[in-house]
């Protein structure tokens, strides 16, 4: 093997290294139940997706649960199908009317829960998203959405810690609800399901660009360090 190539696999090698630690990070990070987008505009009528990874190594999750939240009902809540999966709205009786901006609730869908068909589950090193349509979207404020993960052998993950200032293991997931204005630009709705859609699609937009631009900082540091090798050799 020329000192060239040893110079190349070196720098492959290192570059791998970098990358592997970069997935990883992202991996953990993303390793919790969470609602898409986290943030939107009071008022809008939003698409919400609930991301759900399944964290064991040998159990498949099999049902899925989302409370919605209780001090500020939706007036509508409606589930996209999901294929494999039943989906199952409980909805409560209120003991006197609530209102909710420009409506009066007697009653409201507090919680869905999707529950998989027999021979379906999300496996091991899988993840799967379930989506909701609800509005309108109460006024600026966090909101919090409990998620209790069942799986196939038995185990119950509640999703359920407020936030703190240190991550909790277990974190509800949360929206947070702006003034309308100050989603402008940003693929916040607006009173439509469809630019709930688009948010999370600028979303993914996003992050494979920035997974390309990754690759290509890391192929010049490559053939830098190559070139270098190089130079080093005729010198």
């Amino acid at each position: 093997m020329t000192m060239f190539s040893r110079a190349l696999t070196r720098v492959g090698l290192a570059a791998g290294g970098v990358a592997v630690v970069t997935v990883a990070s992202a991996a953990a990070a993303a390793a919790h139940v969470t609602i898409h987008p986290d943030t939107d505009a009071a008022g809008s009528w939003t698409k919400i997706t609930v991301r759900v990874p399944n964290e064991s190594d040998t159990a498949g999750t099999t049902a899925v649960r989302l409370d919605l939240p209780a001090d500020t009902p939706f007036p509508s809540v409606r589930v996209q199908p999901h294929p494999g999966w039943t989906a199952e709205l409980t909805t409560e009786q209120f003991p006197e009317p609530v209102e909710v901006g420009d409506y009066t609730l007697e009653e409201a869908v507090t919680s869905v829960t999707w529950t998989a068909d027999d021979g379906v589950s999300i496996g091991p090193e899988e993840f799967d998203e379930f989506a909701i349509s609800v509005g309108p979207l109460p006024e600026p404020g966090t909101y919090l959405f409990p998620a209790i993960q069942t799986y196939d052998d038995g185990e119950v993950v509640r999703w359920d810690m407020e936030p703190a200032d240190d991550e909790p293991a277990r974190p509800a997931p949360a929206l947070t609800v702006v003034e309308a204005d100050e989603t402008a630009g940003s693929g916040g709705g607006h009173g439509h399901d469809d630019q709930a859609t688009t948010s999370d699609v600028s979303t993914s937009d996003d992050l494979a660009r920035g997974v390309g631009i990754g690759g290509v900082v890391v192929g010049a540091a490559g053939l830098g360090l190559g070139a270098a090798a190089i130079r080093r050799r005729r010198a």
